[in-house]
């Protein structure tokens, strides 16, 4: 891997207005800032005439439906790209399936993730900013691109998303006053953040219900570990994109500080979803496991058996604590 070269807002623009043929990659799993930070670029780059398509080796998903609505990417243009951005992407491990190939050849890397590990040739990173979204934001009024309503409303839901509906310790002021920017622009802010946050499946609930059954506390009920198993996913049928709140459940205990959710992934690999408040750093912890994140949300994936794995978790929490 070459080296990569930090780069300034004005310069990204420069390098995207210069590409006529772009290409948007979205991390696996996706979640609302990375396929909002996507699309709004998409959204833009079309606008200028510039042929793009974005690709996500998961697909994008129905709950999402409402940034694309008239999107098929099955019929999205064919080419060889000038340049590759990668959004909200700190690292090739995320890119993952049909995306795996550009691993090598990313140009550009927009993120906002200190565990970035700089892998593009160029890199824009704002550890600051709550979400890719507001990087993208800064990029877009630079390249001097119209903030029309379907714009606005992919750039709202990555920074809800990221941000908890507000409510984490990464929002900052210019959090919320882009947040005043785009409601602004006329988005339908209420039922975006209803969707996101207030709106659950019957099989999502029964999920839930399973999930609650394996609710362990450790070291004085400061540390809660839950588990997804295959069969539990299995008996509801909900699917990946649906559980995205269910790692946030533990920490809603009181008295608990940290928490872990233990999905299986088949077998003995366990994808590992962390939450904390602010005494402990999620990344930093998550990290030492082989993954990353956030200070308050981070992520690995550990291999043995749910026993073997509880362990290790508990063995690296142990000095947390």
């Amino acid at each position: 891997m070459g080296m990569c070269r930090d780069v300034t807002v004005e310069e990204v623009a420069a390098m995207i207005k210069s590409a006529d043929k772009v290409l948007i990659l979205s991390h696996q799993k996706p979640d609302g800032d990375t396929l909002g930070s996507g699309f709004a670029l998409l959204y833009a780059l079309q606008g200028m005439g510039k042929t793009v398509r974005i690709e996500c080796s998961d697909g994008f998903p129905p709950r999402y439906r409402f940034l694309y609505p008239d999107f098929d990417p099955s019929v999205q243009p064919q080419f060889e790209p000038e340049l590759i951005v990668a959004v909200d992407i700190a690292d090739t491990q995320l890119l993952g399936g049909s995306t795996d190939e550009y691993k090598e050849r990313i140009d550009l890397c927009i993120d906002h993730h200190r565990s970035n590990s700089r892998y593009a040739k160029h890199l824009l990173l704002d550890t600051i900013a709550a979400g890719t979204v507001e990087i993208i934001y800064a990029v877009l009024n630079v390249m001097g691109v119209e903030i029309d309503r379907k714009i606005a409303t992919c750039l709202y839901t990555g920074l809800s998303t990221d941000t908890g509906c507000f409510r984490y310790s990464n929002v900052t002021s210019a959090s919320h006053m882009l947040a005043a920017t785009l409601i602004d622009k006329g988005i339908d802010s209420y039922s975006i953040n209803k969707l996101m946050f207030e709106t659950k499946s019957v099989a999502c609930m029964e999920l839930e219900r399973m999930v609650m059954d394996t609710l362990e506390y450790y070291y004085d009920n400061r540390f809660a570990i839950i588990v997804i198993s295959d069969e539990a996913v299995q008996k509801t049928g909900l699917p990946e994109e649906e559980m995205e709140g269910i790692a946030t459940i533990p920490r809603q205990i009181e008295g608990v500080e940290a928490s872990m959710t233990l999905k299986q992934k088949g077998g003995d690999i366990y994808r590992i979803s962390m939450r904390s408040n602010e005494r402990i750093d999620s990344s930093r912890v998550c990290a030492r496991l082989g993954g990353g994140g956030h200070a308050r949300a981070a992520g690995c994936t550990l291999v043995g058996t749910l026993d073997e794995v509880k362990a290790k978790i508990l063995a690296e929490m142990k000095d947390e604590f």
